[in-house]
Order: C-alpha cells, then sequence, then structure tokens
C-alpha cells in the first residue's frame, strides 16, 4: 500500500511539473504571438485595407518621404553654394609690414596692410608717415595682380598675406629681404633726399606732388 501511495505522488508532483512547464511555454508562445500581429499590424496595417491597397499606401509613402528628402537636399546645397559664395568674399588672407618709409628712422610707423578673399582679390593700404603729415594709399587686387604698381613693402605683404605666415619671423625676414634691395626697413630711399627737403617715401609708392 505504501509502494501504491509513493509511485502516486511521484506521478502527480511529475504532473503537476509538467503543467507548469506548459503554463510557462504557453504565456511564452502568448507574448511572441502578441509581438507578431503588431509586426503584422505595422506591416499590413489596422485589417480594415486589403494588403494590396495598404502596399499601395506604403509605396506612396516612401515616394513622398523621398521627395522631401531630395527638396531638402536641393535647398541644402543652395544655401551651402551662398553660405561659400560669401565666404569666399570674406577676408580670407591678411599681413602686415612695418618700415620706415624716409630715411629718419620714426621707428617703422608706416605700414602696408594686405587684405585679400580667398580668391586673392582684395586691397592694400599703405600709410606713410614722416614727421609733419602721414599719407594713406589704396591700391586694389584682383586675382592677386593690381593695375597699379606695387611698392616692394606692399609686395611683401601680399606675399605674406598669400603664405599665410605672419609671424615675426616671417616679417623680419621679409623685411631684410626688402631692405637688401636698398628699399625696405629703415633704409629710406636709395639715393639720399636733397638737402633741406623732407625725404621722399620708399620707391614705388605713387605719391601726390602737391
Amino acid at each position: 500500500m505504501h509502494g501504491t501511495a509513493n509511485t502516486s505522488e511521484i506521478i502527480a508532483a511529475a504532473a503537476a511539473a509538467l503543467a507548469l512547464i506548459a503554463l510557462i511555454w504557453a504565456l511564452s508562445l502568448s507574448l511572441a504571438l502578441r509581438r507578431l500581429r503588431a509586426a503584422q499590424r505595422t506591416v499590413l496595417g489596422d485589417g480594415e485595407a486589403d494588403l494590396v491597397a495598404h502596399a499601395a499606401h506604403l509605396q506612396a509613402s516612401f515616394e513622398s518621404l523621398a521627395q522631401y528628402v531630395e527638396d531638402f537636399g536641393t535647398r541644402l546645397d543652395a544655401r551651402m553654394d551662398h553660405a561659400e559664395l560669401r565666404l569666399d568674399g570674406s577676408i580670407a588672407h591678411r599681413a602686415l609690414v612695418r618700415y620706415d618709409a624716409y630715411g629718419e628712422m620714426s621707428g617703422r610707423q608706416s605700414t602696408s596692410l594686405a587684405l585679400l578673399d580667398a580668391n586673392r582679390s582684395g586691397v592694400v593700404l599703405s600709410t606713410i608717415h614722416h614727421r609733419e603729415h602721414a599719407r594713406l594709399y589704396a591700391k586694389q587686387l584682383h586675382q592677386g595682380s593690381s593695375d597699379l604698381e606695387l611698392s616692394p613693402e606692399e609686395a611683401q605683404a601680399v606675399a605674406l598675406a598669400l603664405s599665410g605666415d605672419t609671424g615675426e619671423a616671417a616679417v623680419a625676414a621679409a623685411a631684410r629681404q626688402i631692405g637688401a634691395r636698398g628699399a625696405g626697413v629703415g633704409t629710406g630711399r636709395r639715393t639720399p633726399p636733397d638737402a633741406g627737403a623732407p625725404a621722399g617715401p620708399t620707391p614705388g609708392h605713387d605719391l601726390d606732388p602737391s
């Protein structure tokens, strides 16, 4: 009798375990089925329309999205082109060269300033200082060339601006190169000025004789 009772208890425990496993498996399948149905509703719709109509709707939506992206890209390209055009016209290269335009060693108060855009167009401003007066000259450049002849200092300012090296070493080297030609920093004129008259500016500057 006891053996039969033990066997029945074992069978009942095994059946309960199998029932629990089956319940867990059923719950798992139910959750998987719900996820599958949700995915089907996303692809096939809510079931009110047939499969062909729903596919046509999806195709139309994709085409509309593609057209919107293409139009947006076209507008973005146009804005980028406009922005690049404006940036190309802004000052991209600049350099300043200081020197003594007269033989009076005034502390390099004369300057030549090059302001150029990405197309190497812009202006060169030269300020010639003397003890009694100061004059400002402007020369326009177009793609790296000027209608008026540039002085050595102005040409050096343009070269420094386009090279991108405007440090002290580069400016000092430029001053030495200009001075070697007899018209640079602290060198004054190539020929001494007349007695009693103020020293003339560095050759190459178009000064008003008045």
